[in-house]
């Protein structure tokens, strides 16, 4: 009996151990998603395959080295004619004669080795470059994920702290709302007094009911973007009140390059690949050299039996050489094909020029929507403490019979709009500063 008691305590120890719930920082969650998102996922085995890519370009550059058997029946021996007079015929006529075997074979080894090949050569430094751009392609993954990681997050935390809120002021007007109530028993309050709390209370029971929806979808959200099953059990770790805002402005303009933006880093790898391009193309009017080599051995019989006599009927044979092959026209076609690659530099020259401009205006937008979101957020941070201290004055009047209920209800809606609009704006605020640090190419800091 003691195992079969033991059997359902492991199932539930297992169980909540697995429904335990991970609490993860916004760094956390960054690391976790750069490790999980599937885009990263395929964005890092698109360079395995360019790193395979480079191993391949060079095998070419390896002695190739192959072994080959050849088996024939000749069941119609082809015919071939001789002069007669070979065989003391009449001269010019000519007599048939059969030479091919019934069976022949073969069997070798061939070996060829690349000594010359410009394109080779420049083939390899393009693959390495190629393997570049890959690595590229990540890192703008890892980025697109970092500040889609990023957003949800802030969402996420501040909808958790709107919720609590949301909690607050239920609870503030269940307590006034049985208050009232106690207050109409008591003789002190009328049945409308009693209604018009009453009607505030179904509301943020409605809107708290509502809410509880929105914050499930943010975690989803999250947890979506960081490549994790939505169904997981999360917590964040940080809150509101641990951000420091007054780092919200980081001065991110000396120094900068337009090469910490990934995509000014990856056009000028475009570049570099189509100038390889050309010069693997002026390359191909050189000559190539490749040696080559086969030893083996072959024989030819009447019958099938007497292919096993290797020791009679098999001789060997064997060639080394060297192959030369110059080009000399081809139409002009890899002149056409240098010039084509030299208008395609241009186009990306001109894409380099255009993409300047873009961060300069993206850097100046994020710039002013950073500072005018800081000053909103400021604003409604002082209203809503104003807003807190018109409730909690209200409040202490009513208590004291020198207010009445309507003006705690208008204050606790107030109060309760102001915190909504205070969090709507840290929600910006943060979001801001997400998208100038994507503008100076700093978001790959958190990684």
């Amino acid at each position: 009996m003691t195992r079969l008691y033991l059997i359902p305590f492991f199932i539930l120890t297992s169980w909540a151990a697995t429904a335990q719930t991970t609490v993860m920082s916004l760094q956390e969650c960054i690391t976790y998603a750069i490790e999980n998102n599937q885009n990263v996922k395929n964005a890092q085995l698109s360079l395995d395959i360019s790193r395979y890519r480079v191993g391949e370009i060079l095998a070419d550059g390896l002695p190739q080295l192959s072994a080959n058997a050849d088996l024939g029946y000749n069941f119609k021996v082809p015919t071939s004619f001789i002069p007669a007079e070979f065989f003391g015929g009449e001269p010019g006529t000519f007599s048939p004669v059969q030479f091919s075997p019934a069976y022949n074979g073969s069997a070798g080894i061939d070996l060829s080795q690349m000594i010359f090949d410009g394109s080779y050569f420049v083939g390899l430094k393009a693959s390495r470059t190629y393997t570049d751009l890959s690595r590229k392609d990540k890192i703008k993954s890892e980025i697109d994920v970092i500040e889609a990681v990023s957003k949800a997050y802030y969402l996420a935390l501040v909808n958790h702290d709107q919720r609590e809120l949301i909690d607050k002021s239920y609870s503030r007007l269940d307590t006034l709302l049985q208050d009232t109530r106690a207050m109409l028993e008591a003789g002190f309050a009328e049945q409308i007094d009693v209604d018009r709390i009453l009607v505030q209370f179904n509301n943020i029971k409605v809107e708290k009911e509502n809410f509880e929806k929105t914050l499930e979808l943010s975690y989803a959200l999250l947890k979506f973007q960081m490549g994790m099953d939505i169904n997981a059990p999360l917590e964040l770790k940080d809150r509101i009140s641990d951000i420091q805002f007054e780092v919200l402005e980081p001065d991110y303009g000396a120094g900068f390059n337009y090469n910490d933006r990934i995509e000014f880093s990856t056009l000028q790898t475009n570049f570099d690949l189509v100038s390889l391009d050309i010069k693997n193309t002026q390359v191909r009017y050189l000559p190539k050299i490749d040696l080559y080599g086969r030893y083996g051995a072959s024989t030819g019989a009447g019958s099938f039996s007497d292919l096993m006599a290797f020791g009679d009927r098999w001789f060997g044979l064997g060639v080394v050489g060297m192959r030369l092959n110059v080009p000399i026209f081809d139409g002009l076609r890899k002149s056409r094909q240098i010039q084509q690659k030299r208008l395609q530099l241009q186009q990306i020259e001109i894409s380099q020029d255009q993409l300047q401009k873009n961060i300069d205006v993206e850097i100046q937008r994020a710039t002013t929507n950073l500072k005018k979101n800081i000053d909103n957020m400021i604003a409604q941070r002082e209203n809503m403490e104003l807003a807190e201290n018109v409730y909690n004055v209200t409040k202490i009047k009513y208590e004291a019979g020198v207010g009445s209920n309507t003006d705690v209800i208008n204050a606790d809606s107030s109060y309760k709009e102001a915190q909504t609009n205070y969090h709507s704006a840290v929600y910006n605020a943060l979001v801001a500063k997400v998208d100038l640090e994507k503008a100076y190419g700093k978001l790959l800091d958190k990684k």
